[in-house]
């Protein structure tokens, strides 16, 4: 069975954009580099939502640096119904059906592990579902407020998670690193 992470970058007060943000929040630095260059080497298939496919495949599929060309050799599944194929991106394919059974179908797969990388609509349908095995959030010390766009938790129900490791990374970026406990939203050791 294939492990499934998704990785979400946001702010402090839990954005995954802001109004005129640089990459990264203005926050990039070599730690954050080298974790996003050894976590994109790893064998992997990577899982987006459409929005998140057309803003990755802008820059990357024309872009000749190592980093966009090791994006462009992963293999990638973007659910979406509105995308037509042939896609821009090489070594995409679209999956139209239902994400329950799409998410089954790929986890009971023997392989690589599937990576969603950002698709914050997407996160939260497989926290929904229960399949997510790992969260893993990027805190960058900012506080967006009123600048904020794409409030990650909006709307969640009630989920407990184990923490299984806190790193630091340029003394300043957080990656806090979660297993879903799967727990049902009234009951368990945290209370409801």
């Amino acid at each position: 069975m294939s492990e499934l992470i998704a990785d979400l970058f946001i702010s402090m007060d839990g954005f995954a954009s802001g109004v005129d943000q640089p990459a990264f929040f203005g926050f990039d630095g070599p730690d954050l580099a080298d974790w996003i260059r050894e976590n994109i080497e790893r064998p992997q298939t990577i899982l987006m939502g459409r929005k998140t496919y057309e803003a990755l495949s802008q820059f990357s599929a024309e872009a000749t640096d190592e980093l966009s060309l090791r994006m462009t050799t992963v293999p990638k599944i973007v659910f979406s119904s509105r995308l037509e194929e042939p896609l821009t991106w090489k070594n995409t394919r679209i999956l139209r059906g239902p994400l329950a059974a799409e998410i089954k179908a790929l986890k009971q797969q023997a392989g690589d592990p599937l990576r969603c990388i950002g698709s914050v609509s997407l996160v939260r349908s497989l926290v929904d579902l229960g399949v997510l095995d790992r969260l893993r959030l990027m805190i960058f010390p900012v506080i967006l407020g009123s600048l904020g766009r794409e409030p990650i938790f909006q709307n969640y129900p009630r989920t407990n998670f184990q923490l299984l490791r806190s790193t630091p990374l340029d003394s300043r970026i957080t990656l806090l690193e979660y297993r879903p406990l799967n727990l049902p939203h009234s009951a368990g050791p945290f209370g409801a």
